[in-house]
């Protein structure tokens, strides 16, 4: 092969890499639409698993220092080392915010099995749907990350592999008393997870009194969508409650990602304060698989309502209080 044919290899293979995020060893989570400029790179020690289902590009790689890494389509979705802060954080917030125990609760997404696996730690939950589009993710999930899917085991859980905004939609009303949207950022496909529609179906699905808590973005690079989408849900959730709140997670883009949390009013009126829990966090039982928890305590739950005060300025005139019990 001539020097020129070598040159030509070397750069398609570099290309080829760069499509999934990897190049000598090394995975970079790059977007010019939703971070521009900025990058995430972890090391990686052995690439487990590479596909493509009928939606998205999925990997799980075994990095240096932080585990086992799950991407979908280039995207950091979880580590093993982190991913325990926001899945509790997304769980516990609207769980131990809500008035009445929880009953019945609805997953949008999260085929990891890691919100799951944080509502069946509440005693008082009877039924647990999660609709996933990707079976993919589910399947890779419970081979490569059995801590994070363990949830799936539970009798509780009602898993439907399928579109998360139609089976909202064919909810009867008031069918459930939470609904919790792990979405991946406002980008494709999933864009439309972020859409007045699908707000609105979710308001009509929920109960008096229930309560809805999605994926927030980041403060720090999406203050404007975070406003809309709070704004938006300030029209929806009308004579209810609109907050938002956040998390430390290092592998997130900035170190940082939100929830924006939403009560629908009840029959008198009353609504839900995300920032004052109204019940101490769940406790494991001791025969089941799950770890204590990592992150989430009563505390950190009304501490991740304050906010720095760029970010108290720009999402204050969309945040209407709950009222609590």
């Amino acid at each position: 092969m001539s020097q020129r044919e070598n040159m030509i290899a070397a750069e398609q293979t570099s290309n080829d890499a760069c499509v999934d995020g990897t190049m000598n060893g090394w995975f970079s989570e790059i977007s010019d639409e939703m971070w521009p400029g900025q990058a995430m790179s972890l090391k990686m020690t052995e690439v487990l698993y590479k596909g493509k289902s009928d939606f998205q590009d999925v990997m799980v790689f075994q990095s240096q220092s932080y585990g086992k890494v799950l991407i979908l389509d280039g995207v950091i979705q979880a580590t093993e080392r982190d991913e325990f802060s926001y899945q509790e954080m997304i769980a516990h917030l609207p769980l131990c915010s809500i008035h009445d125990p929880p009953k019945k609760v609805l997953v949008v997404g999260g085929g990891d099995g890691g919100v799951l696996r944080e509502i069946i730690r509440h005693p008082t939950v009877e039924h647990l749907d999660i609709a996933e589009i990707d079976g993919m993710v589910i399947e890779v999930s419970k081979k490569f990350f059995p801590g994070m899917s363990c949830g799936f085991d539970d009798p509780r859980v009602h898993v439907n592999v399928c579109d998360g905004i139609k089976f909202v939609g064919d909810a009867p009303e008031g069918s459930y008393d939470a609904i919790i949207v792990d979405s991946s950022d406002p980008v494709g496909p999933a864009s439309v997870l972020f859409e007045k529609p699908f707000f609105e179906k979710i308001y009509r699905a929920l109960k008096p009194g229930g309560v809805l808590t999605t994926q927030g973005e980041c403060i720090w690079l999406h203050a404007e969508l975070i406003k809309d989408v709070l704004e938006m849900c300030k029209g929806i959730f009308v004579g209810g409650s609109v907050q938002y709140g956040y998390c430390s997670i290092p592998t997130y883009p900035s170190g940082q990602i939100g929830f924006v949390m939403c009560s629908k009013p009840t029959a008198e009126g009353k609504t839900v304060d995300f920032s004052k829990p109204v019940r101490p966090p769940p406790v494991a039982p001791a025969n089941t698989k799950l770890p204590p928890l990592r992150y989430y305590n009563s505390a950190i739950h009304e501490a991740a309502s304050v906010l720095p005060e760029f970010a108290r300025a720009a999402v204050e005139p969309y945040v209407v209080k709950g009222t609590g019990p």
